[in-house]
């Protein structure tokens, strides 16, 4: 195994967190949109998107109002930047060049991963969200 594993596009089948008291919450909604990218350079990027955002009211994306552009920023989530793995650990490490969230670029985020046929399924180590450990857990599938 190595990076050919991991090389190509994937999209978001399933994206679900569990919190710290064992409470399941879909962060983006159930119909939750998302893509992952690995080339075999080492870089990679990753979106997602809840698939129910609201429109601007105007058509312009400097013109939103406050509310609008929360649930703009609250239900996008996008960074890029290479990674690295580690076959023993079973670890995928993000390293962030770019981020839709400020605070995390040039962070570095573990992923542990696992394949089974045509699916990659990452789960991140326990994260702080809104004061709450949580565990998320994606699913992806390779796209021909």
């Amino acid at each position: 195994m190595g990076k050919d594993e991991f090389v190509g596009t994937w999209k978001l089948v399933s994206l679900e967190s569990r919190r710290s008291n064992g409470q399941i919450v879909y962060p983006y909604g159930r119909d939750v949109l998302g893509a992952i990218n690995y080339d075999a350079r080492g870089n990679m990027s990753m979106q997602l998107m809840r698939s129910d955002r609201p429109a601007f009211a105007i058509n312009d994306p400097q013109k939103g109002t406050p509310e609008e552009i929360k649930a703009a920023f609250e239900g996008f989530l996008a960074y890029f930047g290479t990674y690295e793995i580690n076959e023993e650990k079973g670890t995928v490490t993000h390293h962030m060049k770019g981020s839709s969230f400020p605070n995390w670029v040039g962070s570095d985020h573990i992923r542990f991963f696992e394949f089974s046929g045509n699916r990659l399924t990452l789960r991140t180590p326990p994260i702080h969200v809104g004061g709450i450990s949580v565990t998320s857990l994606l699913i992806w599938e390779r796209m021909a």
